[in-house]
């Protein structure tokens, strides 16, 4: 039996919604017109549906802000940023005070010109790139079904609310997103559209023809189309939309900068303050005679009741849980501390890889790996963007999750590269899940929005990107990476590991795993490498680099090299007439972290420095110097068979003696 009773609540507010809405405009315009920037049309706009959302249906606390159980609103236009910082403050959020409002968009606020994650302050998501709202709320909804699944309904039992505009719905990623919602037939998830035909450019038809209905009743969506001004018609909408068996959007036919006197449903609302005469004539056409961001008592009264209608939900959700065998489960898989029961599988792994020395791939080493976390960690999530077999991403403890049955641990994201990025995002945020998933490296490319958009948002969500270099063969340059090493490693906050062989793999899941606050890639090989690392206690991967081969002495010649290289490295050593260090550099994100001691006892020597990696050079010259040796690649692939293209453009052991040897000489 569900807890989320369809129906809607009955009203505790007495005072009339119109005020209430109005409270919404008028703490946007004011805002918007005091920082001198910002976009007050559309929280003018959607107000009234905000209004009805909020207090007729939306379950939440604002005093217990991470509440499991908690419905979850995005609002996927995030320049609209205004509406939600206006609700959270007007339903009781202690962070969001009126203050906070007062310095929208200001150095130090959490009033973000756009809004920022901050789950205590009523922000769910970041948004603001279009689209990708959309597409992370589809991963949230997609969470609390995989969830409901293992819990049942008495734990788990929420909806997913997004606010989206014409901007999101042209973005590709929409497509994708929606797509897959209603092909997982995401029926707690409900699409409130804000549908007023305005763009920044001007009217809709200058680029929009699109039969939004048509497109979403194919994806198998439940359509439906309001006055978004109404207030039955949005509750009736969305009371319809809660019962509806599949994801519904509703498309809400709204007035961009209601009330506003001469820019009321024009693009000049949308982006910039409305001026104080406007904003005066906005007031008058309202009926709200108080000065800015003045809130009379009855009406913020009613706003705060709302905030507190919820609570009686999350007192019995509480009790609920407390009487659960579920409880110790779920709520160690909310707390997202892993360390203590990956340790062990880790250890094995890696006692494994070193006593049977196998050559694999990496992208084999970490199918193994993910053998073994997989099946003791269920709220592992995995996926790939129709390239399972080669990502190696599906193990047999992996089950496809579908709409018949959400009892799975694994996503069929078809070829949806920057959905499938959004949804792990939105997976993770959600809580309780740890999502991973599998593309090719050259794929990055269309994941990358979403993958800064995680960084930039502190998730962990780990990116299994395989085929990483002209190792990939006969496919040829389209699908060959070269400069995607050093495009992902430009990304602050996200840390891209090419492990050597299967023991820097194991440790490279370790750490990913283990990383709470930032996102991972994984760039794996498709060629086997040789094991060249001895079993060992300490994560050395974790340090960014070390020192993999050392020589007796100081080092006349020092090789820094990661993943495929690494092996190339260590047979040039064998092959210099000289003292030769090799380092292995897995992540050179972690080493540049590491202490001034440890990274200039790796670098502040005096030997010959030469980094060999099968990508661009950009970042090494801070490992190497500008004027050190590089082999790597200088521009794209070709077409041929792999040890053919290596040889071709100069990636081999006889490129980096000769370079070592030429280097020498010139010191001597």
């Amino acid at each position: 039996m569900s807890t989320n009773n369809a129906a809607a609540p009955s009203s505790s507010v007495d005072v009339n919604m119109r005020n209430m809405a109005n409270a919404i405009r008028a703490l946007s315009m004011d805002a918007v017109q005091a920082a001198k920037s910002g976009h007050p049309g559309a929280p003018m706009g959607l107000a009234d549906v905000a209004t009805v959302l909020w207090s007729k249906f939306l379950k939440f606390d604002p005093k217990n802000p991470e509440w499991a159980d908690r419905d979850r609103f995005v609002l996927s236009g995030g320049h609209g940023s205004m509406l939600l910082y206006a609700v959270n403050y007007l339903t009781g959020y202690e962070k969001m005070t009126l203050d906070q409002l007062k310095n929208f968009r200001q150095l130090g606020a959490i009033t973000a010109g756009h809004p920022e994650v901050e789950h205590d302050a009523g922000v769910e998501t970041t948004t603001g790139p279009l689209g990708q709202g959309l597409a992370t709320a589809v991963g949230m909804a997609l969470a609390e079904r995989i969830q409901n699944g293992r819990y049942g309904d008495k734990i788990v039992d929420h909806y997913t609310y997004v606010m989206c505009g014409d901007g999101d719905l042209m973005e590709g990623v929409s497509h994708e997103a929606c797509s897959l919602a209603g092909h997982l037939n995401l029926n707690k998830m409900i699409v409130l559209y804000d549908d007023n035909n305005i763009c920044i450019d001007g009217h809709t038809d200058l680029t929009f023809i699109d039969n939004t209905v048509q497109r979403f009743e194919a994806y198998g969506w439940d359509v439906q189309e309001i006055d978004g001004h109404d207030f039955d018609q949005i509750e009736d909408a969305i009371a319809k939309a809660k019962i509806s068996d599949s994801p519904s959007l509703i498309c809400c036919k709204t007035k961009i900068g209601f009330g506003a006197p001469t820019k009321e449903g024009s693009n000049s609302a949308h982006g910039a303050p409305l001026g104080e005469e406007e904003i005066k004539g906005a007031r008058e056409n309202l009926g709200w005679p108080y000065e800015p961001f003045e809130i009379p008592d009855e009406i913020l009264g009613a706003w705060r009741a709302v905030g507190q209608k919820s609570y009686q939900q999350f007192l019995d959700w509480n009790e609920r849980l407390e009487a659960s065998e579920w409880k110790e489960c779920h709520t160690k898989a909310h707390a997202g501390n892993y360390s203590g029961a990956i340790a062990p599988i880790i250890a094995e792994l890696k006692k494994e890889f070193a006593a049977d020395k196998p050559k694999k791939a990496t992208r084999q080493t970490s199918g193994m790996c993910l053998e073994k976390l997989v099946d003791r960690l269920w709220l592992l999530i995995g996926g790939s963007a129709d390239l399972t077999g080669s990502n190696n991403t599906k193990v047999k403890a992996s089950k496809v999750i579908n709409k018949e049955d959400y009892q799975g641990n694994y996503i069929n994201y078809g070829v949806r590269e920057f959905g499938m990025a959004a949804c792990m995002n939105g997976l993770a945020l959600h809580g309780g899940l740890l999502p991973y998933a599998g593309t090719f490296l050259q794929f990055a490319d269309y994941s990358r929005p979403a993958i800064r958009l995680g960084a930039l948002m502190k998730q962990r969500v780990v990116h299994v990107m395989t085929h990483d270099s002209i190792g990939l063969g006969e496919d040829g340059p389209t699908h060959q990476p070269v400069e995607h090493f050093a495009a992902i490693r430009a990304i602050p906050n996200t840390y891209l590991f090419r492990p050597c062989d299967g023991i820097e793999t194991a440790e490279s899941w370790e750490w990913a795993i283990n990383k709470k606050d930032a996102p991972s890639v994984l760039a794996l090989t498709r060629q086997g490498l040789p094991t060249l690392c001895d079993d060992r206690e300490e994560n050395l991967t974790a340090k960014g680099a070390y020192i993999l081969q050392d020589c007796d002495g100081e080092p006349d010649v020092t090789l820094f090299a990661s993943g495929s290289e690494v092996h190339l490295a260590v047979e040039a050593a064998e092959k210099i007439d000289a003292n030769v260090r090799v380092v292995s550099v897995p992540c050179m994100d972690l080493f540049f972290e590491q202490d001034s001691e440890y990274f200039q006892s790796l670098i502040c020597n005096k030997s010959v420095k030469i980094a060999i990696e099968a990508g661009i050079r950009q970042g090494w010259d801070r490992i190497i110097g500008g004027h050190a040796t590089f082999i790597g690649m200088k521009g794209f692939g070709a077409s041929a068979p792999a040890d053919v293209l290596y040889d071709h453009f100069g990636i081999t052991t006889d490129a980096i003696v000769e370079a070592a040897n030429k280097r020498l000489s010139q010191k001597n």
